[in-house]
């Protein structure tokens, strides 16, 4: 779908949105939706972090997440927990 207002065009996505992903073990290339992923906000850029589950080996995958990355799979739908420490 795509909007007009004021002469900017806006577009707005319909449908799963899907973000390309690897697995390190295996070498596995394929697409996620957004309910296949977690997001983990940390304190510092070490502990924050994006993860999933390889569908090719089963993997447990964990990978830094930098404020683009964030943005992206917030924007995206993405589950987020942010990450205090008391």
């Amino acid at each position: 779908m795509t909007t007009t207002t004021a002469g900017a065009t806006t577009t707005t996505l319909t449908g799963p949105v899907l973000f390309k992903a690897a697995c390190p073990d295996c070498r596995g290339s394929f697409e996620l939706s957004s309910d296949a992923l977690r997001l983990a906000i940390g304190a510092t850029r070490r502990s924050t972090f994006y993860s999933f589950t390889c569908p090719d080996c089963g993997s447990a995958v964990r990978k830094p997440a930098g404020e683009r990355i964030v943005e992206l799979l917030v924007g995206g739908g993405v589950r987020t927990l942010r990450v205090h420490r008391g």
